[in-house]
């Protein structure tokens, strides 16, 4: 107990599980969208591009003098997930090129343009480790409070505008047939799904962040029918995962991403055995127990 309240009473942890707590609550929104629409590896590319962003804050923070030199890491990252994920949006739905040849170019691209970048800023690809994989230890205050304000933009574009947001991701032509602006909406879930890598980076890194975003909904998915009460579900299973994936960092010496990733895919290993024996709500069950049956099979003789 005495360590739990050493571990809460730290700073650089309070920090941390706050972050934790905001990815966590972020992330299972943007990715309930992206899995409805089957875009699920969108958040590895825009990861990617925002490695780019990350070299070129690096870069301009090294030529400003700033200190540390990676201050401006978060925002660029930023700024360069929000280009990669409308160039990937605008690609897609010029038909010009396949969604999945277009986060070839963004995977690629990415990575090639952050080594690039990190080596002009004087550093080396072992500076970007942090990113790659995570290393929420070294959330600063002004990380705080940028993950602060992402999570809020997240959650109440990505809350508020869930309705449309639904009939977008369920069928697209019944929402450019309904008068919804589709086109904007497109972009806006391309851009939350920007953010949302932007605001998971510091957590899990660049390489995980996607998982933080699709396996928690995934787990729900399996436990649970409507969209409302996925999303819902994926939110608690991410913050649960995050934050006691955290926390167990602190006792045993172990990468925070990989310990998070790591629950949230073993949270879904044992939903898929618990699954059948509790059963699905509203399959394989007669809905009007009540009432007898209208159609007699005659046995074969």
């Amino acid at each position: 107990m005495s360590t739990l309240a050493l571990m809460l009473s730290t700073p650089l942890m309070q920090r941390a599980l706050l972050v934790a707590l905001l990815v966590g609550l972020a992330a299972p929104v943007i990715g309930t969208y992206l899995v409805q629409r089957r875009l699920a590896l969108l958040g590895d590319g825009i990861g990617h591009m925002a490695l780019t962003g990350v070299a070129a804050g690096w870069l301009v923070g090294n030529a400003a003098a700033l200190t540390p030199h990676d201050a401006l890491a978060v925002p660029g990252a930023a700024v360069a997930a929000v280009v990669g994920a409308v160039l990937v949006e605008t690609v897609r739905a010029r038909g010009r090129t396949s969604g999945d040849v277009a986060l070839a170019l963004i995977f690629y691209g990415g990575i090639a343009g952050g080594v690039l970048l990190i080596g002009v800023a004087g550093g080396t690809s072992a500076n970007l480790t942090g990113y790659l994989f995570g290393s929420v230890s070294t959330v600063t205050t002004a990380d705080l409070w940028l993950t602060v304000g992402l999570a809020v933009v997240i959650l109440a574009v990505g809350l508020g505008l869930r309705p449309a947001l639904f009939a977008l991701c369920h069928d697209e032509e019944f929402a450019r047939a309904s008068g919804l602006p589709v086109r904007a909406l497109n972009l806006t879930v391309a851009v939350l799904a920007a953010l949302t890598v932007s605001v998971a980076m510091r957590v899990v890194g660049v390489l995980l962040v996607s998982a933080l975003m699709i396996v928690p909904v995934a787990l729900a998915q399996l436990l649970v029918r409507s969209f409302r009460a996925t999303m819902a579900l994926a939110m608690v299973v991410g913050v649960v995962v995050s934050v006691v994936g955290l926390s167990v960092t602190y006792y045993v010496p172990l990468a925070p991403g990989a310990t998070i990733v790591l629950l949230a895919i073993a949270g879904y290993a044992v939903a898929s055995v618990v699954r059948p024996l509790l059963g699905r709500p509203g399959t394989g069950q007669d809905p009007h127990l009540d009432v007898a049956d209208d159609v007699e099979v005659e046995e074969v003789r």
